[in-house]
Parts: C-alpha cells; sequence; structure tokens
C-alpha cells in the first residue's frame, strides 16, 4: 500500500493504538512517555512517531488544531489498520466545580461543530467507545490519578467560545453549562462519531487549562505539563489494556 497522501504513513509505520494530540509539539512530549520512540513522518501538521510500550507497539499522530485536520489523519490512519484512537487534548472548564488543572474522560459529545453535519445526519450520536472509557477509568484508578468523566461541548471557532473572545461566552455556553457539560474544545465530536463510523475504537482524555466561568483561574505552564504526562500515562496503559482485551492477553 503507498504511503497515505497527508500523514505520509504506510501500515508498517503504526501501532493499533494511535494518540492524537492537537499540537505538533506535544507530539514529541507523548513520545517521550514510550519506553522507545523514533520519528517516522512528519509532513504538514501532521508529525508521527511510534515505538514500543510494555512490548506493544504505540504511536503519536498530531492534527492541528479543529475537527476538520483531525478527520483527514483519522481518516489516513484507519485505512492503514490503526484500531484505537485516542484524543490527548487540552480544553476550557464549563463547571465550577471541577479543578484547574483537572483531567477528564469525554463520555461524549455535543456536536457544535461543522464537520460532523458534513459526514453525518442530525442527531448522529458522538459517544466514545465502552471499552475504551473503561479502560481508562480503570488506568486512572491503578495509577492512582484523579479523572472526571462527563461531555464535551466540541465547537470550531475558538475566538467564540474561550476565555480569550470578546464576546459574551456565557451567554454562548449557558445551555450547555446548564446541561452539565463539563469542558469546551474543538475535537471530540469527530474523534468519537468518526470512529463509531469507521468501526474503530474512539476516546478523548482532556486536561482542562482554566474555567471559563472564572478566567482568572488558569493552570500554571508547570500544572499543565504534568496534567498532559497524567493524561498521557493513562492513554498508554489503556492502549495495554485495550491489547490484551483484543488478543487475549
Amino acid at each position: 500500500m503507498e504511503k497515505q497522501h497527508h500523514i505520509q504513513l504506510s501500515p508498517a509505520d503504526i501501532g493499533e493504538t494511535v494518540f492524537l494530540p492537537g499540537d505538533v509539539s506535544r507530539a514529541k512530549v507523548i513520545a517521550d512517555h514510550f519506553d522507545s520512540a523514533e520519528l517516522v513522518a512528519s509532513n504538514r501538521q501532521y508529525n508521527t512517531f511510534s515505538g514500543m510500550y510494555k512490548g506493544i507497539k504505540v504511536s503519536v499522530t498530531s492534527t492541528g488544531i479543529g475537527g476538520a485536520a483531525a478527520a483527514i489523519a483519522i481518516e489516513e490512519l484507519v485505512k492503514i489498520g490503526t484500531k484505537n484512537l485516542i484524543r490527548i487534548g487540552t480544553g476550557g472548564m464549563m463547571q465550577t466545580w471541577l479543578p484547574v488543572p483537572g483531567i477528564l474522560v469525554i463520555t461524549g459529545a455535543v456536536s457544535g461543530d461543522g464537520l460532523t453535519r458534513e459526514y453525518f445526519p442530525a442527531g448522529f450520536p458522538a459517544v466514545a467507545d465502552f471499552y475504551m472509557v473503561e479502560a481508562m477509568l480503570a488506568s486512572a484508578k491503578d495509577l492512582s490519578i484523579e479523572v472526571h468523566e462527563g461531555y464535551e461541548w466540541s465547537h470550531d471557532a475558538f475566538y467564540a467560545g474561550s476565555v480569550f473572545s470578546n464576546l459574551d461566552i456565557l451567554e454562548i455556553e449557558k445551555p450547555w453549562i446548564d446541561a452539565g457539560v463539563l469542558i469546551a474544545s474543538q475535537e471530540a465530536s469527530t474523534v468519537l462519531s468518526l470512529a463509531m463510523a469507521r468501526k474503530v475504537r474512539g476516546g478523548v482524555i482532556l486536561a482542562s487549562a482554566g474555567c471559563h466561568q472564572h478566567p482568572e483561574k488558569s493552570a500554571t505552564e508547570e500544572q499543565m505539563v504534568k496534567a498532559i504526562s497524567d493524561a498521557t500515562k493513562i492513554s498508554l496503559e489503556t492502549a495495554v489494556k485495550l491489547h490484551e482485551l483484543d488478543h487475549g492477553e
């Protein structure tokens, strides 16, 4: 099989589980948690490292910002054999009772983006794979890392739904805050719904950088480094658990 057009990868380049950060530089940060890793492709915003963790091959591919860019990576990764897709990212907390920084396992997403409307009819669910969520929660417990689980509001317009906005974001977000949605970000609806449609597992784990209702409540750079590291550790152990589930080990 020829290498995929955008990610420039072939089946031999990747593991069954691929982690999907948005930030290009974060791909290397995640790969540094592997037992071994090497850069196998770099094209546009898609940097991919592959390596070993506890005897299984795993990979990380950066996707850039937003669902449209993530969808390109997902489509091409699935074509070359990816079975488990785990987004490791950040977002803005919408509920005041959650810690900042905090780690969230996303169980489903409000599809406020435009990309999923091109793929699916209205009402198509963006739901995380059950076994993925179960493995994430079990891994967090094994590692003694506190996590919360719930929904993400996925949307496209960063400056119309973040603490950097000049708009009244709380008025925009009020329906989702009142409904109990935990965090705002941009990619979960794409990752979860597209994974479901392509018959692979999809999961999302996020570190919160701040709280939309209290902009002064923001994580420090040091706190975010640790939160991303913890989310990565959970994701790696999740990959091991899914490998054992699939291969009967």
